[in-house]
This record gives C-alpha cells, sequence and structure tokens, in this order.
C-alpha cells in the first residue's frame, strides 16, 4: 500500500489545475534542537527517482535562495543506490550537514466524476425568398464525456539534527490537485511546495543567515 501510495503521489505531483498547499504544523521546533543550521542534506522519499530529484532540486534551490547550504540527496546517488539509512548517513558524513530534510507521501484520498466536455459548433446563414429572414444551420460537435479526478495529496515534511539524530521540526502540507484523466500539467505544484516548505523553515527560525 505504502508503495502504490508513492507511486501515484509522485504521479499526480506533476497535474495541472492544483491549489496552494495548506500546511499544517504537526511539530513546532524542539527547545533543545541545536538550530539554526546552515548544511542541509535534502531527502524526498518517494519511489519515482525523477519525482525525488524534482523535488530535491527545487528544495535545494529554495533553501540557497536562503542563504543555506544544501545538497539534494539524488545529485549523489542513481536509480541503483539503495535507499537505506546506511546511504543517507554516509551522505551526512561527507558532506558535514548538520541537519536533514525529509519528505515524504502521508496520505492520498482520490475520487472522480465524468464531466461533460465544451461543444463546438459551425453555423450556415443564407437568405431566404422572404424579406429579412434569414435560413440558418447548426452543426454542433460533442465529445464524449471526460472523467475528472480529484486528488488529495498529504506530503510530510521533517527536520532531523543532525547532531541529535532526531526530529526537531515536522509540518504537514495537504495540496488539492483536479485534473483530467488524460492530461498532465506543469511541475508549478512542486515549485509551489518546495516554495512552502522552506519560509515556513526561516519563520520558524531554523535556517541560518
Amino acid at each position: 500500500m505504502n508503495h502504490r501510495l508513492l507511486t501515484i503521489g509522485a504521479a499526480l505531483f506533476l497535474a495541472a489545475c492544483s491549489a496552494g498547499p495548506q500546511v499544517t504544523t504537526v511539530q513546532p521546533l524542539s527547545k533543545t534542537a541545536d538550530a539554526p543550521y546552515d548544511n542541509v542534506l535534502v531527502i524526498s522519499l518517494f519511489k519515482s527517482f525523477d519525482m525525488r530529484r524534482l523535488l530535491e532540486k527545487e528544495i535545494v534551490k529554495q533553501l540557497e535562495a536562503n542563504g543555506v547550504t544544501a545538497v539534494a540527496s539524488t545529485s549523489l546517488m542513481d536509480t541503483r543506490t539503495p535507499v537505506t539509512r546506511q546511504t543517507f548517513l554516509a551522505m551526512v558524513d561527507s558532506l558535514d550537514s548538520d541537519a536533514v530534510l525529509v519528505t515524504q507521501l502521508a496520505n492520498l484520498e482520490s475520487k472522480g466524476k465524468m464531466k461533460d466536455m465544451n461543444p463546438e459548433a459551425t453555423y450556415n446563414f443564407r437568405p431566404t425568398y422572404y424579406y429579412n429572414v434569414w435560413s440558418v444551420e447548426q452543426t454542433e460537435y460533442i465529445e464524449p464525456q471526460g472523467l475528472e479526478l480529484t486528488h488529495n495529496i498529504v506530503i510530510a515534511t521533517q527536520l532531523f539534527s543532525v547532531r541529535d539524530l532526531e526530529p526537531v521540526w515536522a509540518i504537514e502540507s495537504k495540496s488539492k490537485i483536479v485534473m483530467a484523466y488524460d492530461k498532465r500539467g506543469d511541475v508549478s505544484v512542486v515549485e509551489d511546495e518546495a516554495r512552502s516548505i522552506v519560509s515556513h523553515l526561516s519563520r520558524d527560525g531554523l535556517l541560518a543567515r
């Protein structure tokens, strides 16, 4: 079930017509945390390697814009590298990171409904034998109904202190994505997610400047 959620969630994350993520703090900054942090390893735990790389890249971009050194885990591995604790701990040691940011799919709810498509019509006007009276022929082309899917996705994000090897902060972000069954959109929802995560990290005083 978890693997299925990770796969579906990665695909939906690239869909169109998404509402911006609504973030709810589920774990405030720990009082014993050694924040702020200035060297962060970014990890995304999706089944799709491409999805992991895309989200990590956007988070790193936002962290660097805030003056923080950040590295995406996918920049140090490929699809054959084991996604294990030992792999990431080795990255932390080589980078001398002081924090690790982990994102993963927490929940997915989907529902679909049939939706009428927009009809297209053509008109043909001809005069008649009567004054100011015209003959009008209308031809209407109606596509078959299409399936519209609505997905509610929850992404969980945790920040771990390398010193303590414990989570010191966490949030959940909820996104609503509406898409046609046979359509895919741009990656703006990924950019919005990354921007939202980093803005909350900054707001809560976890980033060194």
